[in-house]
């Protein structure tokens, strides 16, 4: 007989990743739903119901912003399990450090671990099937050497992106190349739930396999994405602006999961647990 796993108040932490972006859902609170939505619900499932969910992720976060926004509010709701993906908006950027991106990873780690919560962190992408972000391959391989020396250090667990081969597949991803598609969500809530050791009954996504495209066709592929994902990004980083500014979390208090709206839990604000 499986043991049932032990989490009752899951929060994640993060920035589109873990928001669910690329994976469009208008009844999900909003209106993405996304890896860390499907781990809550098989948790959720798993717990008879009695599973409650907080994601503090907002798109275009840095991982200052991430740990500056997000660990107090996340420690406010008490939670037991915690996933948090930080530093890929970071490590994208020309110039950036990933040793020093890591130790600002390292710094929250810390605050994090005073939960007692089990704690997952993510290594970054293999990138090298992905040719606009092939040259960053080898930084994202550093930082996440580093990740894995954080990992041991304070006794976390590991969702290894960088192994996930199932995802390193165009098909898997959102038009924007940046984003997993709802096929490449599902397969990283897959290897999230396998990470924390939590039988389930999500199959692997064998979607159709696309036409192959002419020379012609992918190029003019390219000229869309540059017109409608890579110019406006270059403006943003220009204009010193985020695609997350001024937007809140989606789930900014740990609410049962099937909720479709952010109700309190009862009792929550006489526990401190909500959110303020």
């Amino acid at each position: 007989m499986t043991e049932p796993h032990p989490w009752r108040r899951y929060v994640a932490l993060g920035d589109s990743f873990t928001e669910g972006i690329g994976d469009p859902e208008p009844k999900s609170l909003g209106g993405h739903r996304g890896w860390a939505d499907r781990v809550a619900e098989v948790l959720n499932d798993q717990a008879n119901g009695e599973l409650s969910y907080g994601n503090l992720a907002i798109r275009g976060r840095l991982i200052r912003q991430i740990l500056d926004e997000q660990v107090e509010p996340a420690l406010e709701l008490k939670p037991d399990l915690i996933t948090i993906s930080a530093g890929g908006n970071d490590i994208i950027r020309p110039g950036t450090d990933p040793d020093v991106v890591a130790a600002q990873l390292d710094a929250g780690i810390a605050d994090l671990k005073q939960s007692g919560a089990t704690i997952v962190v993510f290594t970054g992408m293999d990138v090298g099937f992905q040719s606009v972000f092939r040259g960053i391959r080898g930084k994202v391989a550093i930082y996440n050497e580093n990740i894995r020396s954080i990992a041991a250090r304070y006794d976390l667990l590991v969702a290894d992106m960088w192994g996930l081969a199932s995802v390193q597949d165009s098909t898997m991803w959102a038009p924007d190349r940046l984003h997993p598609n709802s096929f490449g969500h599902h397969e990283i809530a897959r290897m999230v739930l396998a990470t924390l050791n939590v039988p389930n009954d999500l199959k692997p996504h064998s979607p159709e396999p696309l036409p192959t495209a002419s020379w012609r066709q992918a190029r003019a592929g390219d000229l869309v994405w540059a017109r409608e994902f890579f110019m406006p990004w270059v403006l943003r980083r220009v204009r010193h602006q985020s695609s997350g500014d001024g937007l809140a979390p989606k789930r900014p208090d740990a609410v049962p999961v099937l909720y479709e709206l952010p109700i309190p839990l009862a009792g929550a604000a006489a526990a401190g647990a909500g959110a303020e």
